[in-house]
């Protein structure tokens, strides 16, 4: 070790240093061959009463890093959860040497031992044979409370995993949710596909990217931001239900809701529409909630009930009951500019139409009110590139997103199959990233050949899962559900 020790750390290293001396070295252990881990042994043996266990020759081998020390007992922890170990000082006198002089709190071990019941009936491994496979040379956290400072938990997830049960808990919780997702989709005859994250255009989503150099090719390409578009080009190719889920990069913000590298799941249903699409999601969210037992959801103080019918209501009608303005009856861009001065809406260049006007007052006075599960529909066709128009009243788009807890977890269209419209849109992304929109998509003449070949009707759904496991773990923070968040380097 080349750093400088402090005191604690120079004792530890001694004892592997003495360790090796005597031809024990932890490090040459390849493999353990565990006969139990704490689950199971647990559930084979806890039930047996103190006598009878007194009366098994049963050989047990364990495995797993010691997270607690008192006198003679060891507190072992694996995946699967905690056991505790008993030394027998009078009958195994090397043993409890071997533990005396050269195992730390921290250090990863194999065990042999019996089952037994200790005077309160906890059901004990007593050990009769101990050998450290690794050795901590770090001294760990304080062992009552684990990290409890929240940027330390999230640089050093290792050491959060270990000490705190919790963290180790939303972290199995969320690979459950991925994995209903899959067998839900699955049992939907669904395919999962996988798709380029290095794209040479970007589109799909109206966000900034991460700009990277294909050296072979001499080009830049960009961390994709989304993965619609070769999603929807393979439902051209003949795929009637496919989904991929990934990794999205966004060169933006971060906060309590956002990491500029995040997980969702995109998926297409040939012949379906935004109806299709809002059924799947409402019944996928309730599948996965029956299976985790987390119908109702208790975040600062707010009870979410995903057991009722999903409401269903329109981007105009929320700005209606919120501020008593019908932008139904608004009729031009200038009518819309000058509600918005009124109202003291910020705008920027690029947002000076009539449908960028209302999805800024819905962020404004909408957006974080809505706490029930609910769908809003009918999107502005500006904020909506991908979009089918709603023919109805063609300001508007057949899309939703769907909000829980004043936050968006669910975008979703009728997706735009005319190749001339979606020409035209990307065009009027251009304008407006010439005025300033940085976000704004740019023209995909491949795509838009592949819709010149026929996209049939579809419906398509994104859906952001990191946002999914702070719902299903009660969490206010994404830091808290994302193995390694980004972070600003120490250095």
């Amino acid at each position: 070790m080349d750093q400088k020790l402090n005191d604690q750390e120079q004792v530890r290293f001694n004892k592997l240093k003495a360790l090796q001396k005597i031809n024990k070295n932890p490090y040459e252990v390849t493999k353990i061959d565990r006969t139990h881990n704490s689950l199971t042994f647990k559930k084979e043996f806890d039930h047996f009463a103190k006598e009878e266990l007194n009366n098994l020759t049963t050989q047990i081998v364990l495995a797993g890093r010691i997270v607690g020390i008192r006198r003679t007992f060891m507190i072992l922890q694996d995946f699967f959860g905690r056991t505790q170990l008993y030394l027998n000082k009078t009958k195994q006198p090397e043993i409890f040497d071997y533990f005396d002089n050269f195992l730390d709190l921290g250090d990863i071990v194999h065990v042999e031992g019996n089952p037994m019941k200790t005077n309160t009936n906890e059901l004990t491994l007593n050990v009769n044979k101990l050998i450290i496979v690794s050795k901590s040379l770090k001294t760990p956290p304080e062992k009552y409370h684990g990290i409890t400072d929240v940027e330390e938990r999230a640089r050093k997830r290792y050491l959060d995993l270990v000490y705190n049960q919790e963290s180790m808990e939303v972290f199995k919780l969320r690979t459950r949710i991925i994995s209903l997702i899959r067998t839900y989709l699955d049992l939907q005859d669904f395919y999962e596909v996988e798709t380029p994250v290095l794209q040479p255009i970007l589109g799909g989503a109206n966000a900034k990217p991460f700009i990277t150099k294909y050296n072979v090719l001499k080009q830049d390409f960009y961390l994709r931001v989304a993965t619609e578009i070769a999603l929807k080009k393979l439902i051209v190719g003949g795929f009637e239900k496919v989904y991929e889920i990934g990794r999205i990069f966004r060169n933006e913000g971060m906060d309590s809701t956002h990491n500029p590298e995040f997980t969702s799941i995109e998926l297409y249903i040939a012949y379906g529409n935004i109806q299709t699409v809002m059924e799947l999601t409402e019944s996928l969210i309730k599948f996965i909630a029956q299976k985790i037992n987390k119908q109702q959801i208790t975040i600062k103080n707010q009870v979410i009930d995903l057991q009722k019918p999903f409401k269903e209501i329109s981007m105009v009608e929320l700005i209606k009951e919120a501020t008593g303005i019908d932008f139904k009856t608004v009729t031009n861009d200038e009518q819309a500019i000058a509600i918005a001065k009124k109202h003291q809406i910020h705008f920027e260049n690029h947002q000076t139409s009539y449908g960028h006007i209302i999805n800024l007052f819905f962020e404004k006075y909408c957006e974080d009110q809505l706490i029930q599960p609910t769908f809003v529909v009918e999107y502005p066709v500006e904020v909506s590139p991908l979009s089918k128009l709603n023919y109805q009243d063609t300001r508007f788009t057949e899309r939703f997103e769907l909000f829980i807890n004043g936050k968006e977890f669910a975008n979703a269209f009728s997706e735009l199959n005319d190749p001339i419209d979606q020409r035209q849109r990307f065009e009027a992304q251009i304008r407006e990233k010439q005025q300033g929109n940085n976000e704004a998509v740019e023209i995909d003449d491949d795509f838009l050949e592949s819709l010149e070949y026929g996209l049939p009707p579809t419906g398509g759904l994104g859906i952001g899962i990191d946002r999914l496991v702070m719902l299903f773990c009660e969490k206010n923070s994404i830091r808290d559900v994302l193995l390694f968040p980004q972070m600003k380097s120490l250095k």
